[in-house]
């Protein structure tokens, strides 16, 4: 988890160690990712105090931020602090959010409040006003890099231990749907006890359906001419990703719109190529985008921008297909077009 320190004004110390503050702002894409976060903090602002009579969430999808106001102006009954968790505050209007802002202010140090979300559009009023008393803990995995350090860090803090052969066919399985893991980890722990030490074979018979996988899977396979891992990539993104084939074939456009607009170009390097295509942070899908222009041609980046209009058209119900058949034929089609890596 990302932590954005604001001032600590109004402390207080769990038994732990743990500094309390009397305000935190939890958010991420992934709701199981950034409710298994929310648990993790709780039980740091718990400590070792009995959670019943400390924590008091507000979860339902009709409570107000009035009720969780009063409950944070509440001073504890029986412990020396409260946490109160208001989850789903994205779908609050900036009108309601006032009496939150307010609290904020001037909140009550006996309380932490912990503020959720994972889903709509939160005013950025909320995590300013947090920042300046407590913090911001992000579990956004809007990266690969970002997915990939979750994952890790989530098996190195699991109740069970799996060895590197079980970690990486549960990485494989999974795809980018790592919010998967946590189910999957509470499972082994109850099937196997809390510091089993696990193998694949322990592993395996747990996995289920296989997850999605990221769109860059799918791209990266195709641009390497492997046809095979393409489909399976295709398959996963459908299946266990839930991506509706029109979704797939905008993705695929997208990338291959990319290299149209580079091909001819006066581009030297990734640099003048991101700034080309208006990509802003990374250069590196630039850098793909013009290697792989290159790679293919200007025969090549035509041919495959036919085979989307097409895709694109079956879908659409030119020819009496089933959408998975009609990707998986522009998927083996677009793959043929890469020169093949020597062995």
């Amino acid at each position: 988890m990302r932590h954005d320190r604001g001032r600590a004004g109004g402390r207080m110390t769990v038994s732990t160690g743990t500094i309390v503050l009397p305000a935190y702002f939890v958010k991420g894409e992934d709701a199981v990712v950034v409710n298994d976060a929310v648990r993790t903090l709780v039980d740091e602002l718990v400590g070792a105090g009995d959670a019943a009579l400390t924590v008091e969430d507000f979860s339902s999808d009709d409570y107000e931020l009035a009720a969780v106001v009063d409950a944070a102006q509440t001073p504890p009954f029986f412990t020396d602090r409260r946490v109160v968790v208001a989850r789903g505050i994205g779908r609050f209007t900036a009108e309601e959010l006032a009496v939150l802002l307010t609290y904020l202010d001037d909140p009550l140090p006996s309380t932490a409040l912990v503020l959720v979300a994972s889903e709509g559009v939160v005013s950025q009023k909320v995590p300013n006003a947090v920042k300046k008393i407590g913090h911001v803990v992000d579990v956004s995995l809007r990266q690969a890099k970002d997915a990939k350090a979750w994952f890790q860090s989530r098996l190195k803090d699991a109740p069970v231990r799996l060895d590197a052969s079980a970690a990486k066919a549960v990485a494989d399985h999974v795809g980018d749907d790592v919010g998967r893991l946590v189910g999957l980890l509470n499972l082994l722990e109850g099937v196997h006890g809390t510091g089993a030490r696990l193998t694949t074979d322990d592993v395996v018979p747990f996995l289920g359906e296989a997850g999605g996988v990221a769109p860059w899977e799918l791209t990266d396979a195709i641009d390497e001419g492997s046809t095979e891992a393409a489909l399976t990539h295709l398959h996963r993104m459908m299946e266990g990703g839930g991506r509706h084939p029109l979704v797939i074939t905008a993705t695929l456009h997208t990338h291959y719109t990319r290299m149209l607009r580079l091909d001819g170009a006066q581009v030297a390097n990734e640099a003048a190529a991101a700034a080309l295509l208006g990509l802003r942070g990374s250069t590196y899908p630039a850098r793909k985008a013009l290697a792989q222009a290159r790679r293919l041609g200007p025969a090549g980046i035509r041919r495959a921008i036919s085979l989307l209009a097409d895709a694109d058209l079956a879908l659409k119900g030119a020819i009496d297909w089933p959408g998975e058949l009609v990707l998986e034929v522009l998927v083996a089609r677009l793959s043929r077009l890469a020169p093949r890596k020597r062995r």
